[in-house]
């Protein structure tokens, strides 16, 4: 199989657990509670990131502990907070919301690249960022912009614009980096995102939100443990490592996509003619961007 084609199927399978993470979290409303489950998410992929990655945690542990108060931040940050934001948004606002408010992520990294970094931009991507942020907007005031205005629109909502912001704080900083091992930066940031996942539980217990996991959320444990964290973080860097960088970050394009039908058919949510509107302006405004990158 030629190696383009074996890229196009690890990221089409990527891009589907990324999709799903919102789905899953969607589903398992009632069953494990926020909090709760990204602690226990990151224990799982913790668990399983360390036992593949003892030779190259040999490796970098100087780098690690040189660079440990940054590493703990990109797990404490892009991924602890990232994913109880998530989830907690979840719990008052649609699955097909959520994913179609994701999209504006690109946008939001665009902009914290310029404000920092100055970042080289061309009136395209400007263009074509600013009708996918306008299409996020759109799904978050329900299909009506003057709730924007009235600031009557779900505080789930509020929620995954929040979330959307910082994912792309962690991107930006990300730029900072050290240089170490895909396998030994994973496991350092799970650590510091498990480690960071604590005492937000220790809260959610304080203030009667926490659930014990049932039947179905201990499934969803193991599935958002495994798949959006280890699976499609492996295959997306190996997809990357096959086409590029820029060629592999279009995939991403597809996470709106595939939520959506997911939430359709998998949670029965309602398709209304405002996400028909937003997909097309989050996909068009991506695909301008990108056109002007090139």
């Amino acid at each position: 199989m030629p190696a383009s084609a074996k890229a196009y199927i690890f990221l089409i399978i990527t891009n589907l657990g990324w999709a799903a993470n919102s789905v899953i979290g969607k589903f398992a409303v009632g069953h494990v509670s926020p909090m709760l489950l990204t602690l226990s998410r990151w224990s799982v992929a913790l668990v399983v990131i360390v036992l593949i990655s003892l030779p190259q945690l040999r490796r970098d542990w100087p780098q690690i502990r040189q660079h440990w108060l940054l590493l703990f931040g990109y797990g404490a940050f892009g991924f602890a907070a990232y994913n109880a934001l998530l989830y907690s948004a979840v719990q008052y606002t649609s699955a097909i919301n959520s994913v179609i408010e994701t999209a504006g992520i690109p946008g939001l990294i665009f902009i914290g690249n310029y404000l920092l970094f100055r970042t080289r931009v061309g009136m395209l991507q400007i263009i074509g960022y600013t009708v996918t942020l306008s299409g996020v907007a759109l799904t978050a005031a329900h299909g009506s912009f003057g709730n924007l205005l009235d600031l009557t629109f779900n505080i789930g909502d509020v929620l995954m614009l929040l979330t959307c912001v910082v994912y792309a704080i962690y991107t930006v900083a990300l730029k900072w980096k050290p240089s170490i091992h895909w396998k030994s930066l994973m496991a350092a940031t799970a650590a510091g995102a498990l480690v960071a996942s604590i005492p937000l539980v220790a809260w959610e217990i304080s203030t009667d939100r926490f659930i014990a996991p049932d039947e179905i959320g201990w499934l969803t444990i193991l599935f958002t443990g495994l798949v959006p964290s280890l699976v499609s973080q492996i295959l997306f860097v190996r997809g990357v490592e096959l086409i590029g960088a820029n060629r592999a970050g279009l995939f991403i394009n597809t996470i709106p996509v595939f939520g959506t039908l997911m939430s359709v058919f998998l949670l029965g949510e309602s398709f209304q003619n405002f996400h028909i509107l937003a997909l097309a302006m989050v996909l068009g405004g991506i695909a301008i961007a990108e056109r002007g990158r090139a």
